[in-house]
């Protein structure tokens, strides 16, 4: 496992930040860990990256513990924090070749540095001072930080924050590419980011894990089997819809499309075949409602 985290605590005076979290993730998964402000993301993220001891449990990066061996976790692990640290009098160039240096890359150097500029698409802009880039560029920049000792793990922490719609895309495809021959574990509000980039999402609460699954069962398991949302061929009188038995309320939602909340969901279905038979009229779709990852999301962090 790439990341192994067991009975994970971490606690600020009297406020437990962290509450005995465990979880796993694999080589080439790209993970969402979600969760609304002061969930604890942040401080198990600042953990795996040896920022903060935890108060107990366990933690570990590519079988290296994040306490007992903290050096070794750091060669493995790329991070860009929430809060860019930067420095703005620096070049581009400049500041990665210090970066390198840290890390105490060597050979290929300057090849890694150019091609780190090119893949985060900082090429036009490699002349200025850090200082003088926009929030978007910044961002770009810190991206190549973390990747710049080609690391086996990349934690990320809001990595699209302060990009416009175009340099998102791009930055989501780098973030693709690199998840599939590393591991990513991807924290961010914005749910259209987790669905695009992530196959499986974390979703912690006050401290606790809520919910570990793909992004799929999740939205499948929190579906509303007392909906049906029916899609016609043809459009007709609604009043027609009164005839139906099992349905308790009704709303069109579109062109031929109706939301049908009922108690009896089984036999509304059934019903409403035998009905479009009768009136002629055909079905394109007929399905349980199902929720997005936002509205998973909210239930999950209101409970």
């Amino acid at each position: 496992m790439s990341i192994q985290i067991a009975g994970l605590t971490k606690i600020y005076n009297t406020q437990k930040a962290v509450d005995n979290i465990s979880f796993e993730i694999k080589k080439g998964e790209i993970v969402g860990f979600l969760g609304p402000n002061g969930a604890g993301k942040s401080t198990t993220m600042k953990i795996l990256t040896t920022y903060l001891p935890p108060t107990s449990g366990n933690a570990s990066v590519c079988g290296f513990d994040v306490e007992l061996q903290s050096m070794e976790v750091r060669k493995r692990v790329g991070y860009l924090p929430e809060a860019n640290p930067l420095y703005y009098e620096m070049y581009i160039k400049e500041y990665l070749e210090f970066t390198a240096g840290i890390h105490g890359i060597k050979e290929g150097r300057e090849k890694r540095i150019r091609d780190m500029i090119v893949m985060t698409g900082l090429s036009k802009e490699a002349h200025k001072k850090i200082g003088a880039l926009s929030k978007g560029y910044k961002q770009r920049v810190g991206l190549a930080q973390a990747m710049l000792h080609d690391p086996e793990v990349l934690i990320l922490d809001e990595p699209t924050s302060g990009l416009d719609p175009n340099q998102i895309i791009e930055i989501r495809d780098l973030i693709r590419n690199i998840g599939a021959e590393k591991t990513v574990l991807l924290s961010t509000h914005i749910m259209q980011e987790v669905q695009a980039m992530c196959s499986r999402v974390i979703i912690i609460n006050n401290g606790k894990i809520v919910a570990d699954d793909s992004i799929a069962h999740l939205q499948s398991a929190n579906a509303d089997a007392n909906i049906l949302m029916v899609t016609f061929d043809s459009a007709f009188a609604p009043t027609l819809l009164d005839e139906l038995a099992f349905v308790m309320t009704k709303e069109q939602t579109g062109d031929n499309m109706w939301k049908l909340v009922t108690d009896k969901p089984a036999e509304l279905r059934a019903e409403v075949m035998q009905w479009s038979l009768n009136k002629g009229i055909g079905i394109s779709a007929l399905q349980t409602e199902t929720h997005t990852l936002e509205d998973v999301f909210r239930t999950l962090t209101k409970k």
